[in-house]
């Protein structure tokens, strides 16, 4: 059965919020029945929107999104995407992405998000701490989630938190939790 396609998920969008998606400020097309299984151009026309939920879908790959000039909300949890990608169109405006819960192993195509502050990237499949790394190039960035990733292995989270903090020294927030003054002392003595 084919999936929902991203032009029917923004007419029963619009059918059910009785409001023009491509006016909208946030538009949410998750748990599609049948998911959808690609973006395609049809989001394109979504011109207004600043925030934009996919998630909990089958989407595989994402795509460029050249009109969403005002898009700070990307939602793309709970796909099956492999790779962050095409992220160049949006990656002046966008402040948080969403990506738990996907198949993504590295940490690149991140490089266009100079706003970027929120980046939910558990549930995935990053295994080097050297991925973690990559994030520390993003200006803005405050805050991650990356518990559930190979790398924590059987560790709490708690544990993890300094390693994470000697990768990407601003950040304040780290699975949920606030950096303490603790966890950037313990980050300082890593080696």
């Amino acid at each position: 059965m084919p999936g929902t396609s991203c032009k029917e998920a923004i007419k029963n969008f619009e059918a059910k919020s009785g409001t023009n998606a491509a006016e909208a400020s946030e538009v949410k097309l998750i748990c599609q029945l049948p998911p959808i299984d690609k973006m395609d151009d049809s989001l394109n026309q979504l011109e207004a929107c600043q925030k934009l939920s996919l998630s909990t879908n089958a989407i595989e790959r994402m795509i460029a999104l050249p009109k969403l000039k005002n898009l700070r909300i990307l939602s793309l949890s709970r796909n099956n995407i492999k790779r962050i990608m095409a992220l160049e169109d949006v990656g002046a405006t966008l402040e948080e992405l969403w990506l738990s819960y996907n198949q993504i192993e590295k940490l690149d195509g991140l490089q266009p998000c100079v706003k970027l502050t929120v980046l939910y990237i558990s549930n995935n499949k990053i295994k080097a701490l050297d991925e973690i790394a990559k994030i520390a190039q993003l200006p803005e960035i405050k805050n991650v989630l990356f518990y559930g990733n190979p790398i924590y292995g059987e560790k709490p989270k708690d544990e993890m938190a300094p390693h994470v903090v000697k990768r990407i020294p601003q950040i304040e927030t780290v699975d949920g939790k606030m950096v303490s003054p603790a966890v950037r002392k313990q980050a300082q003595e890593l080696d």
